[in-house]
């Protein structure tokens, strides 16, 4: 989107890109997160972090082990909690 009155300076290293017809995020893709708390999205949104791709419901009852695959209802709830959170999340 392009706002009136705006001016975004950029530096003589900045490359531009065409981006019609692409999907972008400004910001840095982990593709590797295990999903154990939702701390990890301040964290990844002060280190440049705006997407994160990965598993897990978090840590069970008295373990820290978080590969595990979680069925179709924790999914679904995590799916849901997404809006709350300001950065592009995805489960794999």
């Amino acid at each position: 989107d392009v706002q009136p009155g705006v001016d975004i300076i950029i530096g003589p290293g900045t490359e531009i890109i065409a981006g019609e017809g692409k999907i972008l995020t400004a910001g840095g893709f982990d593709s590797h997160i295990h999903f154990i708390c939702p701390q990890q999205i301040e964290h990844a949104l002060m280190s440049g972090v705006t997407s994160m791709l990965g598993g897990g419901t978090g840590p069970s009852h008295g373990t820290y082990a978080t590969t595990c695959p979680p069925g179709p209802w924790h999914i679904a709830r995590m799916i849901q909690s997404f809006d709350a959170f300001p950065v592009n999340l995805g489960i794999s």
